[in-house]
């Protein structure tokens, strides 16, 4: 069985509007960027926004092997419809939506891209930060095959939910849960929300380490000093990496000899474990591919 795995352990917001930092953006040891035109730029600079990512994704490639991805303001905005048409022809790996409440989101936001002239298969990224949209993530998650996505939105959702934003982040707890399922279910990526505190280093470091253990695949990010911890924390260690490839190794070998046990360091397995560490080994290569290729 082959496994395809895309690293998302790092996805950086960078304000659409700040040509030096999408500049910066190019050095970046990030697995993804999200280009804002959302939060990140208030309503007289969004034109500005639209032109500007528009300049930086005009040679190709300019940011090698990260994801690119395009955070769009709401399509029932005053800006949505333009920022999509200002996007959907420039090559960019995906879209991101925010607060996405319902399936029919999704399809009218893919229909549009199709009426600006956008790809067929441009890749979705579904941003769940209301009450509705986490109940309705599976709904969200299966609306489309071309949604990549389900992203964390903890800030607006702690709004909604009258919530406080703990340490052990303990409030937010059941949602990020039934993303984690309804990403799963489907198919698709999972990825958390933003920490909030820069001078937390060690509850930013806390909250990736939940996240993973949670069975995100990445984490969102506000600012390039974070990316070296999200990345640390959500790939495989070395250690953890030989030892899938051993478990893989013994399996097939024990399989090959038609022995119906197969017990590694006294501990059974099962082709559930060999399906966990080929999507492990998958994962550190991709990482390796990614990193070895990422300078511009």
């Amino acid at each position: 069985m082959s496994v395809t795995v895309r690293p998302r352990r790092s996805v950086l917001y960078m304000p659409g509007s700040n040509a030096r930092a999408l500049e910066k953006a190019k050095a970046l040891p990030a697995d993804g960027l999200i280009l804002d035109f959302e939060d990140a730029v208030s309503p007289d600079a969004k034109p500005e926004a639209r032109a500007t990512v528009a300049a930086a994704l005009a040679a190709g490639r300019p940011y090698g092997r990260r994801e690119v991805i395009v955070r769009i303001n709401a399509l029932n905005t005053p800006w949505g419809m333009d920022d999509l048409r200002a996007v959907a022809r420039l090559g960019i790996d995906g879209l991101a939506i925010p607060k996405v409440e319902s399936a029919d989101g999704v399809r009218q936001v893919q229909a549009a891209v199709r009426a600006a002239g956008g790809p067929e298969d441009l890749p979705i990224f579904c941003m769940l930060e209301t009450p509705m949209g986490i109940l309705r993530a599976l709904e969200i998650a299966t609306a489309s095959p071309h949604v990549a996505a389900l992203v964390m939105g903890t800030s607006d959702l702690a709004k909604d939910l009258h919530c406080e934003h703990t340490r052990d982040r303990e409030p937010f707890l059941a949602s990020l849960g039934l993303v984690v399922l309804a990403a799963r279910a489907a198919g698709v990526a999972a990825l958390d929300g933003v920490h909030l505190d820069l001078a937390d280093d060690d509850g930013f470091a806390a909250a990736c380490l939940q996240g993973r253990q949670m069975g995100f695949d990445g984490k969102t990010l506000i600012h390039p000093k974070t990316v070296e911890v999200a990345n640390r924390t959500f790939a495989p260690a070395p250690g953890e990496v030989d030892k899938a490839r051993e478990l893989i190794a013994t399996y097939a070998e024990a399989v090959a000899q038609g022995k119906g046990v197969v017990v590694l360091d006294g501990k059974l397995i099962e082709q559930l474990h060999v399906d966990n560490a080929r999507r492990m080994v998958a994962l550190a290569e991709a990482i390796e591919a990614m990193d070895s290729g990422s300078s511009v």
